[in-house]
């Protein structure tokens, strides 16, 4: 069994989370699914706080929440510490996400991403390491930005 994957969608992006799940599934990754698990309306803010906690609160597991444009999910995952969301439209976005920042939440546009492409989104951001080196700099200066403005 591969790594933990945490994942979530809206309403908009329900038919494609049920896509990516049935792959991650067939490709040997662990699977939490928090939902949603049919068309009926929900908030996508309240779908991406349960996978930004999950992902800050296991360093193993990383995350996918699925929405409209993929763009709303990362704004609130970033609020939440310790998670690194990236909006992914290609597999390079994918790849520079995981190589260069060290994401370990990705997010996806069930109403702008095709089921095929999306699926080699994922698989490339699952696939991709963190390159380390230049980038820990920036990661860690990342981190000082986000500890800078955590309220006690």
């Amino acid at each position: 069994m591969k790594a933990r994957v945490v994942i979530a969608s809206d309403h908009g992006g329900y038919a494609l989370k049920c896509e990516v799940v049935e792959w991650l599934r067939k490709d040997d990754w662990e699977v939490v699914d928090y939902g949603v698990h049919a068309t009926d309306p929900v908030d996508y803010p309240d779908m991406a706080l349960l996978v930004a906690q999950a992902v800050a609160h296991d360093s193993k597991a990383l995350g996918i929440v699925i929405d409209g444009a993929g763009i709303g999910s990362a704004i609130t995952a970033n609020k939440v510490p310790g998670v690194r969301a990236a909006p992914c439209f290609d597999t390079f976005t994918a790849r520079n996400s995981r190589e260069h920042n060290n994401a370990n939440l990705l997010t996806l546009g069930g109403r702008v991403t095709g089921g095929g492409v999306a699926i080699e989104i994922v698989r490339t951001w699952l696939e991709t390491a963190f390159a380390g080196g230049r980038h820990q700099r920036r990661v860690d200066k990342m981190l000082a930005v986000e500890a800078r403005f955590l309220r006690s």
